[in-house]
């Protein structure tokens, strides 16, 4: 389940990107590569794993499942944070530079 959201997830956000392509803004780029990193991580862990367990690669418990599904939750959120950690830091569109200024 991991990889199938992360997968996802990672498509989803290159169509975003690919649409947005010359307006590079928001820096969906990053947050597809991100994601596109982490699919290649699961897949590379899920041939491992069926190597290891063979036939009980496909029959996997449900509690297994549910573990996973959250898993793969988490890492889309964890992609989700630092993503707008870095949209924050660079601040394409000068919104946080303006409240700073507007403040002080």
């Amino acid at each position: 389940m991991t990889l199938l959201i992360t997968v996802f997830a990672a498509v989803i956000s290159t169509v975003i990107w690919y649409k947005n392509a010359p307006q590079s803004e928001m820096r969906i780029g990053t947050l597809a590569l991100m994601y596109w990193g982490a699919s290649i991580m699961w897949f590379v862990d899920a041939i491992y794993e069926f190597i290891e367990l063979r036939d009980e690669f496909f029959a996997p418990a449900g509690a297994d499942m549910l573990n996973d599904t959250f898993l793969g939750l988490s890492v889309v959120a964890l992609g989700l944070v630092i993503w707008l950690v870095i949209i924050l830091i660079k601040d394409p569109k000068g919104v946080v530079a303006a409240a700073l200024k507007k403040n002080s």
